[in-house]
């Protein structure tokens, strides 16, 4: 009777996810191939520095390592990424997601594949503004904010530049619409005037036809919401190539060391934004990288964040199952608690372990709003001797 009694027991425990040393599966799923693929290998880097970290802490629920698992969003693919997506959840058992990258395919996980096997996701870069109402069953979260709010900060920067009027393509998706339509309406709000908003589509290798719309309908500047690795830089070489405009406003998808490298000199004076924080937590995160090897970029630092919170989470609730820590995703990452920075996620599951509250703060200075976005500040890049530098913070 004891013995059966002992066996019973044991299978709740485990049933039930209670913490025990295991090995936690966490998938990595990002843009490895397409627009954006020369940023994801520094995005997957720093997502796995943390997951690295937690591990060698032996801190986590018992002693539990951690297991990065890839897949390939292609970033516009959403069949594909779906199929990413199921493949890590049902064949290699992952109990979260750190991703996807590029919102449509995001969006396509969540609604096909997160919600139907109730995994927690949280995306380092997906900002359409319409995730932010997406049905998502308490399962999706982001360490970037919303490109409503990318939109109105890109206008204010316009203006104060001296821009008047400006042409506007974009990539033909969920992010590009949505961050257009919110450039747009921040800017003529402001008394600017969008002499054409364009989409195009990726792929091409000629785009003169659509740099010959753009530069019929003129303006002071060309605004390209694309993507830095496809059609986005066709624009601009295309441009440049046919004289129609000189200087470029690069939202967050344009942003990264790829585009002046590819584009040269004639890229100096373009000027953008992306997210980014000027804080603490980004300098640690910065000396942290560098101590491990880990070169960053783009999205590099939201991609540790958005690791951090899972693992993090999860030894708040004292399991991986993604049903019993996705209720405290807001709670690791908001006050009240003990400022946990870089580098310092050993000391924040110590805390959880022994029922304290933390206040993740991180690389971004994380603060989850709404139905669980960042908050978020934003980074005002110039190009200059053909290298993304920091002009502002704001």
């Amino acid at each position: 009777m004891k013995k059966l009694l002992l066996t019973t027991a044991l299978a709740t425990g485990l049933l039930s996810g209670a913490a025990a040393a295991a090995e936690v599966k966490i998938g990595v799923i990002l843009g490895f191939t397409g627009p954006i693929e020369s940023l994801t290998p520094t995005m997957a880097a720093s997502a796995e520095m943390a997951m690295k970290e937690v591990s060698d802490s032996g801190k986590l629920l018992d002693g539990s390592t951690v297991t990065p698992v890839r897949g390939d969003s292609t970033c516009i693919d959403a069949a594909a990424a779906s199929a990413a997506a199921e493949r890590l959840i049902t064949a290699e058992g992952v109990t979260a997601i750190m991703g996807a990258d590029c919102s449509g395919v995001t969006g396509a996980i969540l609604q096909n594949v997160a919600r139907a096997n109730g995994v927690v996701m949280i995306s380092p870069s997906a900002t359409s503004p319409a995730l932010s109402d997406a049905e998502d069953d308490g399962l999706f979260f982001r360490t970037a904010p919303s490109d409503a709010r990318q939109g109105a900060v890109l206008a204010e920067v316009l203006k104060e530049r001296g821009v008047n009027s400006a042409a506007l393509t974009y990539t033909n998706n969920d992010y590009g619409k949505g961050l257009a339509e919110s450039i747009q309406s921040a800017f003529e709000s402001m008394g600017g005037e969008i002499t054409i908003s364009a989409a195009h589509e990726d792929g091409k290798g000629d785009y003169s036809a659509e740099v010959g719309a753009l530069a019929q309908a003129g303006g002071d500047i060309l605004i390209v919401a694309g993507y830095l690795d496809q059609g986005g830089k066709g624009i601009i070489q295309g441009a440049l190539d046919a004289g129609a405009f000189e200087t470029f406003a690069l939202p967050d998808g344009m942003v990264g060391d790829s585009l002046p490298a590819a584009i040269g000199d004639p890229l100096n004076g373009s000027f953008g934004t992306i997210a980014g924080s000027q804080n603490e937590g980004a300098t640690m995160f910065q000396e942290l990288a560098a101590a491990n090897g880990v070169k960053t970029d783009t999205y590099a630092a939201e991609s540790y964040d958005a690791a951090a919170l899972l693992m993090l989470s999860m030894q708040a609730a004292g399991s991986m199952n993604s049903a019993d820590f996705k209720d405290k995703v807001f709670d690791v990452a908001n006050a009240p608690g003990e400022k946990i920075m870089p580098g310092e996620l050993a000391k924040g599951l110590e805390i959880l372990a022994s029922g304290g509250d933390i206040d993740y703060v991180g690389a971004t200075a994380v603060e989850l709003i709404g139905n669980g976005e960042s908050g978020g500040s934003f980074r005002e890049i110039l190009v200059d001797g053909g290298a993304i530098t920091t002009a502002r913070y704001r």
